[in-house]
């Protein structure tokens, strides 16, 4: 049988639909990965500057050999008494705030948004969620109705209210920057009211404290301790959904709500987690985990088995060992002054935004406008991809690039991407010149 991307692009459509999602306009056909690299059928090697599920490098040797011994050994539920999960759970929880103390693993982002969702409702005796007007937060029925970005379910809801997304680029219109951040609370304050006006119970905001799918924003200072008052006086409890910035990704912190004076009541974990193997969970403060197990007992068949919390040890220890936290604070700032010295250079970037090792280029037309530049964001995903370097886009508009390596990413690899983006950049300004 015929192994070429495209007759293995054809027999993929008939067995998953055409629907399902591939990157790039001529999807890559991937057969091995290596810390920051990755390698296409021809053997062709690209630099991965968009991953973040294996955060400690692809195919990471102490995240295997944790694997395999715990696999060779033992693979149970979580009915049975076993070390691993005490040993993870403790060390985990030991990156939180001392409130959050207590743990529910589970396999997926997903699951653990859905099962933050039952236990924020159940907890407070409300239904109504907030989010931003741009959210993401998975695939379940559940979690899909507060997806304002991508999913039909949040169209339809009455159990979900959505906010601007704190913005302090393209802010409000005719609103201060300094008063950005009380005009996007008030948003928050309106939801509030507008639940209570329609007779649904509040129990609470949902948000990534990065706000990655929105455009990893620059969050009006103030606007998330203000929002977090605002929801906890009304009886709701703040949701932070870290599968995306946590793992200490930011690097000055283990956590992207850090950066912000606040602990939520409940943090969701997954993506990083286990480097690739599916583990995801819940952290919350023990009242919330124990009044919700009361009487709603959580089980997971696959959430946190012997062989999923020994990958997730190995995860923790790789980011400690090899001091990968203090790379992402080094070599964030390396790539990022790459990036703004390419902002000199090319009137297409608007802002670079970062935290530690997360990047956002927002890509603009017209400078006055601000106008999103998403047919200039394809393009050049796409150059960048056949250069030998992987990214991908996010926002509102898919207009703004998104450089997330995994950890291990080192000055001579952000040499390679900031050597190729400059290439492409001219180029793709030079057809814009001419088009």
């Amino acid at each position: 049988m015929q192994n070429t991307p495209q007759s293995l692009l054809a027999r993929r459509i008939k067995v998953l639909g055409p629907h399902t999602p591939l990157f790039y306009e001529e999807p890559l056909q991937l057969v091995r990965g290596e810390d920051v690299w990755l390698y296409d059928h021809s053997g062709k090697r690209y630099l991965d500057v968009y991953n973040n599920v294996p955060h400690v490098g692809h195919c990471n040797p102490r995240v295997v050999e944790a694997m395999h011994q715990q696999a060779s050994t033992l693979n149970i539920h979580t009915r049975y008494l076993h070390n691993n999960i005490v040993d993870y759970v403790e060390r985990l929880s030991a990156t939180f705030h001392d409130d959050l103390s207590m743990a529910m693993l589970t396999c997926t982002g997903s699951e653990a948004n859905e099962l933050a969702l039952r236990m924020a409702r159940h907890c407070t005796g409300g239904q109504g969620i907030i989010v931003t007007d741009f959210a993401y937060h998975g695939n379940t029925e559940a979690v899909a109705e507060i997806g304002t970005g991508f999913m039909p379910e949040a169209r339809k809801t009455k159990r979900v209210k959505a906010f601007s997304i704190p913005d302090s680029y393209r802010g409000i219109e005719g609103v201060a920057p300094e008063k950005l951040a009380d005009a996007y609370a008030d948003q928050v304050a309106q939801a509030i009211a507008e639940f209570a006006a329609e007779g649904i119970p509040f129990a609470g905001m949902l948000v990534c404290p990065d706000f990655a799918n929105e455009g990893l924003l620059n969050v009006p200072v103030g606007f998330m301790e203000k929002a977090t008052a605002l929801v906890r006086n009304a009886g709701g409890l703040l949701i932070a959904d870290e599968v995306q910035a946590g793992f200490g990704r930011t690097g000055k912190h283990w956590w992207a709500h850090q950066w912000f004076d606040i602990t939520p009541d409940i943090v969701t974990l997954g993506k990083p987690m286990g480097n690739g193997h599916p583990l995801a969970g819940v952290i919350a403060r023990p009242a919330l985990i124990e009044e919700f197990s009361k009487s709603a007992m959580y089980f997971n068949t696959f959430g946190g088995t012997p062989v999923s919390c020994a990958v997730g040890m190995a995860v923790l220890d790789t980011l400690v060992e090899d001091k990968l936290l203090e790379n992402a604070i080094s070599t964030g700032e390396y790539v990022v002054s790459g990036l703004r010295k390419l902002q000199h250079k090319y009137p297409l970037i608007g802002e670079v935004r970062d935290r530690g090792m997360f990047f956002a280029v927002d890509l603009i037309t017209d400078p006055a406008s601000k106008t999103p530049a998403s047919k200039q964001a394809r393009r050049i995903i796409n150059l960048m991809k056949q250069q030998g370097v992987l990214i991908s886009a996010i926002g509102v508009h898919d207009s703004i690039l998104k450089l997330r390596p995994p950890m291990p990413f080192q000055p001579e690899h952000a040499d390679l991407l900031l050597h190729t983006l400059d290439k492409v950049l001219h180029q793709v300004t030079e057809e814009m010149n001419h088009g």
